[in-house]
This record gives structure tokens, sequence and C-alpha cells, in this order.
């Protein structure tokens, strides 16, 4: 049984609590290939949406999956919010919660957001990004689209290329390809790797220079995007430059398995960090990650409300996890936003 309260980060969970989470995932991919694309699972429960950044799949995929079950959904965009007016997100909460949802899924641009409202929130927390800290159900989803591909994760070679240092979905992917036995690799401008490299070295990950030899053999390339929202200083000279020294093309990926197959979260940036050819080709699978981000969220949903146990203690966990947070002051996959 799934029984934490909140989803806050995969660094969290166990291998066997994820692999638990993808065994359900595929059991609710079918439910959006019927007809009726519903079941009653959730009926009666409601599932806010709090989102404070900017986003297309994620947000939608929550508010699909929730409506699939059968739960009631509200949407709520920073702009759209009392926020604006000068009411803290803390604030913000606790007035949700005087209407008692059941769930709230927030994405905020502060690392340790959800960790601090699931502190004070009865209901449920569910973590869709904050800042540079993690994306859980985009690890999740990623690793689905793997284990459906690849049989399997456990003595995968995967190379992770890009904006590193940014990268909220390469944390998480990097805690949860660890934990369930795959050999991970990092590549990217020096600037864009995190230093100290320390803990990830004790996960077994490796560090490579140059793009060429880190995809040498690879059975999963996952593509990051450039993050400028999030760039404060010149990381490379140029986007053109990028480009050309850590673009995915045709030619970079023959280096890689005959059966590689590439990955992106979203959204692509065409021409710079990989190319069309690519994004489009035969070894692509991104739109199958969308497809399994609905039916990894419809898991992480059913699990903390209907399939789960909603622990009374669960305060205590959320207080653990941001006790972490609050003390980091740069981890291996670079510095958590205070």
């Amino acid at each position: 049984m799934f029984t934490r309260k909140d989803l806050l980060g995969i660094r969290y969970l166990s291998a066997e609590e994820i692999t638990h989470l993808l065994d359900v995932a595929e059991s609710f991919r079918d439910i959006s290939q019927r007809e009726i694309k519903k079941v009653p699972a959730l009926r009666g429960r409601t599932v806010i949406n709090l989102f404070f950044e900017p986003s297309t799949r994620t947000r939608t995929s929550f508010e699909i999956a929730a409506k699939r079950l059968s739960a009631d959904t509200i949407n709520i965009s920073a702009a759209a919010s009392s926020v604006v007016k000068g009411e803290t997100l803390l604030d913000t909460a606790r007035n949700l919660e005087a209407m008692s949802p059941d769930l709230l899924v927030i994405r905020h641009p502060s690392a340790g957001a959800p960790h601090m409202l699931a502190r004070v929130c009865r209901a449920g927390v569910i973590n869709a990004g904050d800042g540079a800290n993690e994306h859980p159900t985009q690890a999740l989803l990623d690793a689905l689209t793997i284990r459906q591909h690849k049989g399997r994760i456990a003595g995968l070679k995967v190379t992770i290329v890009g904006d590193i240092l940014h990268s909220r979905v390469a944390r998480s992917n990097v805690y949860l390809l660890t934990k369930l036995g795959a050999e991970v690799c990092l590549t990217g401008p020096g600037t864009l790797i995190p230093q100290p490299f320390g803990d990830l070295v004790e996960r077994g990950v490796r560090l490579e220079e140059k793009i060429e030899r880190a995809l040498e053999g690879a059975d999963v390339v996952m593509v990051l995007r450039i993050q400028r929202e999030r760039q404060n200083a010149a990381f490379f000279p140029s986007l053109r430059e990028y480009a050309v020294h850590y673009g995915l093309n045709l030619k970079r990926l023959e280096r890689a398995a005959p059966d590689a197959i590439v990955l992106h979260p979203g959204p692509i940036n065409r021409g710079i960090e990989i190319a069309s050819e690519v994004a489009d080709g035969s070894r692509s699978l991104i739109l199958d990650q969308v497809a399994n981000g609905l039916a990894v969220r419809m898991a992480v949903l059913y699990l903390l409300l209907g399939g789960g146990v909603l622990r009374p203690d669960g305060e205590g966990e959320a207080n653990r996890e941001a006790a972490l947070i609050s003390e980091e002051s740069g981890s291996g996959l670079g510095k958590v936003d205070r």
C-alpha cells in the first residue's frame, strides 16, 4: 500500500514505492483508450490545481486525470489569485483549505513551497514542480515510458543532456533512475553542471564534458530545455553556440545504442537543444511521455485519495522533508532556492 499523505519528491520514496506507483499507472493507461474515459474512483473528492508558473502539459494532465477519476477540479493560476494583491502563499493555502479540498497540486518558482504547505494543510499536497528542486511526476512518467519500451530500468545507461544545474526534472530523474538501478551520465556545458559533484558520484552518476562520449552506447537519451527564465548569468556565449556543441542531432544520436530512445520533458526548443529530425523521428517518445503523464497522475491521485491510506501523522513527515530542503545550501543538482 502507498501510505503517504503527500507526494513531495522522489528523494523520499523507496524503490518499492516507485515501482508500485509505476505498476498502478500501467493499469490506468487503458482508461484513456476507452470510449467512455471515466471511472468513479474519486467521486465526491475535490482537487485544486494551484499553479504559480506557466504550464501546459502538467496542469492540463492533472486536470484531466482528476476528471477521469470523477473528482471535482478547480484550477487557480497566480494571475487569477489574491497573490497579486499581496496575499502570501500560506494565507492562500489556508483559505483554500477552509473550503475542505482533498488535494492541493502546486507548482511554484520557489523550492520547498509544497513542503511548507504540507506542514500546515490537512489536505494532501502534490509537488508539480518547485523551483529547481524536484518534479516527481515528471520523473515517474519518464520511468514509465522507459519501462514500457525497454522492459526494465535496472542496468540501462541513461544520458541526460543540457541544463542540469537549473533542472528539477534532472534532479528527480537522478533520484529515481539510480534507485531503480540505472547507470546515469550527465553532460552539458561546465557552467550548467552543479558543483560540487560529490553526492552524485556516491549515487554512481558519471559526468562527461563531451556530449559525444556521454552518448556512447546510451540506451536512453534525455534532453533538457535551456531554462533561460531561471538563469541570472551568462552560462554560455549564445544559443547558437550551445546548439553547435550540445544540441542533439541525428549524427550525434548515432553514437547511442541502435535501439536508443529519446525523451524530452517539454516544451522543446527546436534547433537549440534538439533538432527537429530527432524530435519528430522514430526514436522520439516525447508524445508517449505526454500520454504516460496522464496515467501517472491518475495513479498518484488515486493512491493518495482512493487506493492509499491518508496517515494522520503526515504533517510530521512533511516537517522532516521541509527541514532537509531548508538546510541545503547546494546539493548535487544545484542550489535549492530559499
